[in-house]
């Protein structure tokens, strides 16, 4: 018996991935959890294991199709075992089958004398029915178009009865009366899906197809409603069109659902890291012999995790179905990196429990991985906060996106030297731009002052987010 291979899911908010490569042909034996397919998802590169042993009966998908989690990409045979089994199966099957028509032939003789009687009775229904006066046919006409009407007018009362008993017990507000299980409200809660709208579009019990369908279709009309219409550029001279990748789709769907759901505020500051500087200068080598990098980017990620720590809300995500606040008890942090198909987000795990030297470590690991493409979906998985670092770049300040479902994110910019007002005269500071983007769901114009400012004094005094002060 046939078994199907479906596409798993691949990543957060992850619904499609482009079939990058085919590992496995037809007639090939496989096992349980071999790779047999590797997809390009908007996030990173992975391959796609089997979910039972058999071999391969039917590939279903090419390189360079578009797969949607769920979808059937492999017909397989079942193991020998299997096959074994189910044959035994077919046997018993066919035996019960044999003595089930054994015993019906038994009472077929009985039932032909039934038959002949019950035809009789028919007939003679029928010759009296024909016997009837024309008279009494269109009378009973008449009285079966009346009580046709009567019947259609009660049913739709009766139907409308029913969709105003099913609409009041939809519980658009509290979710009260949705039939779906915890698995599917879990779903729905991280792809930001009402389920009280998907229950006026479904009738029974809710699925977690139906959860994703519905956010893949809220997505695509969220993203086209921001979209604006365009002119024929080519009535002022050549184009030229390219597709946008994976990537680049992906980014342009998420920050759209995240501007248009999170009500962003954004908040400023200038960090003194003149003495910051000599500290990443004087422990470079140590960096560098571990085979990592010291930047600024390493130590803020160190004084973040602290911060997070100290402000719970800004590593907490807020889940207005349920009317509650998530307060998470590890600090994730996703760090940005540029890379040649668009913007990746890699996260380091528990930052706050690494020491700088080896978060600098784990920061070039993953930025090299970013770059070459190399990057797994557990690399990008489960960010509570963001660093944003275009220093690098160039710029004075900048607003970033928060990502849903993080609750907030920190942009940095290029640092420069400033007159600094200190003892009676101006002396030459090397000044950093800070830019805090959060969602004002949960957090306050003060909490985002209180966090910003924390920041700013452990950059210019390392030691106090270093020993938790």
């Amino acid at each position: 018996m046939a078994k199907e291979i479906k596409v798993p899911q691949i990543g957060d908010g992850v619904e499609s991935a482009t079939v990058s490569e085919i590992l496995v042909a037809e007639g090939d034996k496989i096992e349980k959890d071999q790779g047999v397919i590797a997809v390009e998802s908007d996030k990173a590169s992975v391959e796609v294991p089997s979910s039972a042993a058999g071999t391969i009966k039917e590939i279903k998908i090419s390189e360079g199709d578009e797969v949607e989690v769920g979808q059937v990409i492999i017909l397989l045979e079942a193991a020998d075992d299997d096959e074994d089994e189910a044959d035994d199966n077919e046997e018993s099957s066919d035996e019960q089958e044999e003595e089930k028509t054994s015993e019906e032939n038994e009472d077929t003789d009985d039932d032909e004398a039934e038959e002949k009687s019950s035809d009789k009775k028919k007939k003679k229904v029928k010759e009296k029915k024909a016997n009837d006066s024309e008279e009494e046919s269109e009378e009973d006409e008449e009285d079966e178009k009346k009580s046709s009407k009567k019947d259609e007018s009660e049913d739709k009362s009766s139907e409308e009865s029913e969709n105003e008993t099913s609409k009041k017990s939809s519980g658009k507000s509290t979710g009260a009366g949705i039939q779906a299980s915890p698995g599917t409200r879990r779903l729905a809660r991280e792809l930001g899906v009402d389920l009280s709208e998907l229950a006026e579009e479904i009738s029974g019990r809710i699925s977690e197809k139906d959860v994703k369908e519905f956010s893949k279709k809220g997505s695509q009309k969220s993203t086209k409603s921001a979209s604006v219409s365009l002119p024929d550029f080519e009535k002022w001279g050549s184009v030229e069109r390219k597709p946008l990748n994976n990537i680049r789709k992906a980014t342009a769907k998420n920050v759209t659902a995240s501007w248009q759901s999170v009500p962003h505020v954004f908040q400023f500051d200038e960090a003194d890291i003149t003495d910051i500087q000599q500290y990443l200068e004087a422990n470079q080598d140590k960096a560098e012999k571990a085979g990592g990098k010291l930047t600024i980017t390493a130590l803020l990620t160190k004084i973040v995790a602290s911060a997070l720590v100290r402000f719970p809300k800004f590593n907490a995500s807020v889940d207005m179905e349920n009317e509650e606040m998530i307060l998470k008890n590890y600090v994730n942090i996703g760090i940005a990196v540029a890379t040649e198909k668009g913007l990746l987000v890699p996260v380091i795990k528990d930052a706050d429990k690494k020491s700088i030297i080896e978060i600098a470590v784990e920061l070039s690991n993953i930025a090299e991985k970013a770059r070459d493409g190399k990057l797994t979906k557990e690399d990008m998985e489960g960010a509570n906060f963001s660093i944003s670092n275009l220093g690098g770049i160039g710029g004075t300040n900048f607003t970033p996106i928060v990502p849903a479902p993080q609750s907030a994110i920190l942009g940095i910019s290029r640092s420069a030297k400033k007159p600094v007002y200190i003892d009676d005269e101006f002396k030459p500071r090397e000044i950093l731009p800070l830019s805090l983007s959060y969602d004002h769901r949960l957090i306050d114009g003060a909490d985002g002052a209180a966090f910003i400012n924390w920041i700013t004094q452990a950059l210019q005094d390392p030691y106090k987010a270093l020993l938790g002060a």
